[in-house]
């Protein structure tokens, strides 16, 4: 039986249910309006606190470019950036813009050739809610983002012609009209574009705009390539090269050959080039001393190594740290022997009987250093080369000579490794190995340094 009491509870209950269904509506729904409005991308820029890069090198171009920037950073007047891709104009834009007068305003770049043409005017200028298929919400122009900052025009030589048309309406009125609207909406925003191309070559061919052009050039900045400046190339790198150093390790070293052949390369990439250059070798040779001819061909650029095959490779080194007797490996002095004889030991036939061997060269010294009395009258020659190489004999049952063959490695290369102290590049030569494949047999055989 329902009472009374029983009634109260059960609505404020249902009350309390239903009024936390509601809120959870609400919230769901203002997220959903809310990512209609704005794509991930914008949002991550407006709220963006811009930390620009330094820009590194003293060169006189690269002084006369920080001169120049601080010159023209109070302005609010358009500024044209020209110069090839990898140069550094995006850096020059953040810089113009953490020292100018609208340091606290949003900086939002947007790159005119990165996105398609029919997305392009509503990225630039935004839209209302149904002014296309698609278009179930309201979204912010990068124009209107950039309101009391600055909007940053990438490549804005490959923007199409009927865009230029309408961005050259939005830089004189200083107002945007969005898709879908009947109303303009004022901006107060400082242009910076730059380029790669030929501005002026693609206004005589009817690429760009001549008025547009002029519009944007009011401020121009050219930007130098780093072939102009190999004098900032050591700096650049050891930038890099502290930027791209893995955890817990130290920064690579360049050689002196090194530095001066990334100094003589001509860089088609510019400084993006450079940065990618650092990067691998700082994930491949991380906390060494790297020399020129320890860098396997595929791994460089064509030019450098070209660049590389023109200069003589230093040969070997005279004299390597020698082992004493407790460290001595078995098969060392067979070894020390054969590769450094203190006399020339004649060669004998392959086909000449034992016999003759053992009777006429008793006296010979290289088989007094072996030990005559162990030759095999039936394979002398292989007999000979084993006890020379530390070998046994071969046995009646055969052996593994997979097995054989890696035991000879092993020695050859851990005698190498302790000869030269564990110079890698050292070892690699005296093997006459690629410096990547020694290591690849370190790390497979297990060897550790003491």
């Amino acid at each position: 039986m329902w009472t009374i009491e029983k009634w109260h509870k059960y609505h404020i209950r249902y009350f309390v249910v239903s009024l936390a269904s509601l809120i959870q509506i609400n919230h769901k729904v203002s997220s959903r309006l809310d990512c209609n409005t704005r794509s991930p991308s914008i949002r991550t820029t407006h709220s963006m606190t811009l930390t620009p890069h330094p820009l590194i090198g003293q060169s006189e171009a690269m002084r006369s470019t920080r001169a120049l920037i601080q010159t023209l950073a109070p302005s609010l007047s358009s500024v044209l950036i020209h110069g090839e891709s990898g140069t550094g104009k995006e850096l020059i834009a953040q810089a113009l813009h953490a020292q100018g007068p609208r340091k606290s305003g949003p900086f939002v770049p947007i790159n005119c050739g990165a996105i398609p043409r029919e997305l392009l005017e509503s990225e630039l200028f935004g839209h209302r809610k149904g002014a296309f298929t698609g278009a179930v919400g309201e979204r912010m122009g990068r124009f209107e983002m950039a309101n009391g900052g600055t909007i940053f025009l990438d490549e804005i030589g490959d923007l199409p012609l009927d865009m230029q048309v309408k961005l050259l309406r939005v830089l004189q009125e200083r107002q945007i009209e969005p898709l879908g609207s009947n109303k303009s909406v004022p901006i107060d925003v400082r242009v910076i574009a730059a380029t790669h191309k030929d501005l002026e070559k693609d206004i005589a061919e009817h690429k760009f705009r001549e008025d547009l052009y002029y519009r944007l050039n009011v401020l121009p900045v050219r930007t130098s390539p780093l072939r102009e400046r190999p004098e900032d190339i050591p700096e650049l790198m050891a930038f890099f090269l502290a930027k791209f150093t893995p955890t817990g390790m130290k920064p690579l070293v360049c050689a002196d050959n090194l530095m001066q052949a990334l100094q003589r390369y001509p860089w088609p990439g510019n400084i993006r080039e450079l940065s990618n250059i650092a990067d691998r070798f700082s994930a491949l040779y991380a906390g060494q001393s790297l020399d020129l001819f320890d860098i396997p061909e595929w791994l460089l650029p064509k030019g450098l190594a070209a660049i590389r095959a023109e200069i003589p490779a230093p040969p070997p080194p005279a004299d390597l740290p020698r082992r004493t007797a407790s460290e001595a490996v078995p098969g060392d002095a067979a070894m020390q022997a054969l590769l450094e004889p203190t006399e020339a030991v004649p060669l004998r036939p392959v086909s000449a009987p034992m016999v003759h061997v053992a009777a006429n060269d008793a006296q010979d010294p290289a088989l007094t250093i072996l030990g005559a009395s162990h030759i095999d009258e039936g394979n002398p020659v292989e007999d000979v080369i084993r006890l020379a190489m530390g070998m046994d004999p071969l046995l009646p049952e055969g052996i593994s000579l997979r097995d054989k063959l890696i035991d000879i490695e092993r020695s050859y290369i851990e005698q190498a490794l302790q000869r030269t102290d564990w110079n890698v590049s050292q070892t690699a030569r005296i093997l006459s190995l690629q410096r990547t494949t020694l290591i690849e047999k370190i790390n497979k055989y297990g060897f550790k340094r003491a």
